[in-house]
């Protein structure tokens, strides 16, 4: 009986982290330093600034560049940390742009997408993509997320934020 009772005390926490740990660790993070990427077409955070242009309140994008092949399928979506803002492909032909600013906190590096809605896993809150704007860092914990205007013409998506 000891025997298996030391095993299951050493053994089990093991797991138990190995199991749920690091998506603890991150859900519970209030950190902003950035995620790393995660090449995928599901969703991933972009701290690469290759193919990024910012003129002022204008980001320009080259949508062939490497770090966004993520983006090409319909339903894809991604967090572009350097240029504040999150990005979900909504047709071929159409790239909407959303602040990545969280309205509970401000958190902008814990985003996942599903059900037509970004989820801020800093505190659980979702926000959908609408007109029902909740601003940054207002303590909002429901609404839409702030959008920007957006157009892709050829190979390059273009955001204006003001």
């Amino acid at each position: 009986m000891k025997n298996r009772r030391e095993f299951l005390k050493t053994t089990c926490p093991t797991v138990a982290f190995a199991f749920f740990g690091v998506s603890l660790i991150q859900a519970c993070s209030s950190s902003e330093e950035p995620m790393p990427t995660v090449p995928t077409n599901s969703g991933q955070t972009n701290t690469d600034t290759a193919g990024v242009t910012q003129n002022g309140n204008t980001i320009s994008i080259d949508l062939n560049a490497a770090n966004f092949s993520g983006l090409a399928t319909v339903g894809s979506w991604m967090n572009l940390t350097s240029a504040g803002v999150l990005l979900l492909r909504v047709s071929s032909d159409t790239i909407r742009a959303f602040d990545n600013c969280c309205p509970h906190q401000g958190t902008r590096t814990q985003w996942s997408y599903g059900n037509n809605t970004f989820n801020c896993a800093n505190h659980g809150n979702s926000f959908g993509t609408g007109n029902n704007t909740a601003n940054c860092n207002s303590g909002a914990t429901n609404g839409d997320l702030v959008s920007y205007t957006s157009s892709i013409s050829g190979n390059t998506l273009t955001i204006n934020k003001a």
